[in-house]
């Protein structure tokens, strides 16, 4: 059971800047590390029973490198400098680095990468609106943050008149390659036994939402906190809609973990308990206006 509920668009001021700077941040690896100063910070404090917990090479070089793909406003995505990484997760992690006592970098990449650097050790953790999937636990393990189900985002007008996931039968559709939108597209070919939905993927979210600003694509399937971001944003919201209020197949959002680092998995986990209890958690998702998607608990692997 996951929780349901509405995003607001966040007030004037950095956010905003955010979808339009994805362009310059694209395309290559890019790094930031999460300031200290961040909503909720003064709420945290640090905890060395955590932080004990922590692998040696973590707690040696005082820093955990967090994977991310920086083109999911509000969650990651890039400032207005085009460089710094902004949002939800970045804020939750230097809030976990301040209660674990390390510094948090982050560092943008491509979505598909991102499980393989976290289980080859190229990365610590991967904190990307990831939903935690039985398939993805095969290899992974995750720490339950968030919650969100899938919303269709047409442009502005809905000149295809969609309302549903069913009226995407026979129309192109672009995704995000390696989401869990591109399985939500295959189980929907069921409703398309004549004219198949043309699901098309590309590498980020802001490719997939060209194609849709340019007319190449009839919809992008998207998780609804970046979804309600872009139809309400002063800088978008001429572009792009929702086809509907409804949401498909809601899941847990899961901090990526190698499944040989126990002790890290429970430090992130302790850490993220420790931000519900504090209040800082609650902080950081009001400030970015997405307080629909919390969650009481924080469950590994959605507690299968």
């Amino acid at each position: 059971m996951t929780r349901q509920g509405t995003w607001r668009r966040r007030g004037a001021g950095v956010a905003l800047a955010t979808v339009l700077a994805l362009a310059a941040g694209c395309g290559g690896k890019t790094s930031s590390e999460s300031s200290a100063d961040t909503a909720g910070a003064g709420k945290v404090r640090f905890d060395q029973a955590l932080h004990d917990l922590l692998p040696d090479a973590v707690k040696k070089r005082g820093t955990l490198t967090v994977g991310t793909d920086a083109s999911y406003a509000p969650m990651s995505s890039f400032g207005p400098d085009g460089r710094t990484i902004i949002g939800v997760e970045p804020d939750l992690g230097a809030a976990i680095g301040k209660v674990l006592g390390v510094r948090v970098r982050f560092s943008n990449q491509d979505f598909m990468e991102l499980l393989p650097d976290v289980v080859d050790g190229r990365i610590d953790l991967a904190m990307s609106a990831m939903t935690d999937t039985a398939q993805r636990a095969r290899t992974v393990d995750f720490v339950n943050y968030f919650s969100a189900g899938t919303a269709i985002v047409v442009q502005r007008g809905n000149p295809d008149a969609i309302a549903d996931i069913k009226d995407l039968c026979g129309r192109p559709v672009a995704v995000e390659a390696g989401t869990t939108q591109v399985d939500l597209l295959a189980r929907a070919q069921t409703n398309c036994p004549d004219e198949p939905i043309m699901v098309r993927t590309y590498p980020t979210n802001s490719d997939a939402l060209v194609q849709l600003r340019t007319g190449r694509a009839s919809a992008v399937l998207n998780d609804l906190p970046p979804a309600v971001f872009l139809v309400n944003d002063e800088r978008t919201r001429t572009q792009y809609q929702l086809a509907s209020t409804t949401q498909y197949e809601p899941g847990l959002y899961g901090i990526v973990v190698a499944p040989d680092q126990r002790g890290l998995r429970d430090a992130v986990q302790g850490a993220c308990e420790e931000l519900l209890r504090s209040g800082a958690y609650a902080d950081v998702l009001q400030h970015w206006k997405v307080e629909g998607g919390a969650v009481d608990r924080v469950s590994i692997d959605s507690d299968r």
